[in-house]
């Protein structure tokens, strides 16, 4: 089973330049409340390495690529994103790391919830008993 799902977002084909779209419960599975962009990363660095346990999460490389690595505590799964007509859908309680930033790479994050630290595994040891506790309460 796929950890993470590749979304396709219309894209509007214009000799004056294309256009995608992505609207809260049609394009994307969820109503957006929140949204964020990542940039400027540093070569060798990375960002993510953490999980949510209530925020979903829709990831764009709007210019640039990247790579984005899913972690569920038993599987990994890498993407790279390279196209701004496509998103990286990422369910709750998945560890997310992305790294391999291009030169000018842009990540636009759509999220399903506002900040809230509460909401955040930052810890993956933490996030190991977090998906041992949530696997018992199955």
């Amino acid at each position: 089973m796929k950890i993470g799902k590749i979304i396709e977002l219309e894209k509007i084909v214009d000799p004056r330049g294309n256009l995608t779209v992505a609207q809260g419960d049609i394009d994307v599975p969820f109503d957006i409340k929140r949204v964020y962009w990542v940039y400027d990363v540093p070569a060798g660095e990375y960002r993510g390495g953490h999980a949510h346990r209530q925020c979903r999460e829709v990831l764009v490389a709007l210019s640039g690529s990247f790579h984005v690595t899913l972690d569920d505590g038993t599987q990994r799964e890498t993407y790279l994103l390279n196209h701004p007509y496509q998103g990286l859908l990422i369910d709750t309680g998945i560890w997310r790391t992305l790294d391999d930033f291009s030169s000018g790479a842009v990540c636009l994050v759509l999220a399903s919830e506002l900040f809230e630290e509460a909401d955040y595994i930052r810890e993956y040891d933490e996030y190991m008993k977090y998906v041992a506790d949530n696997d018992k309460a199955l």
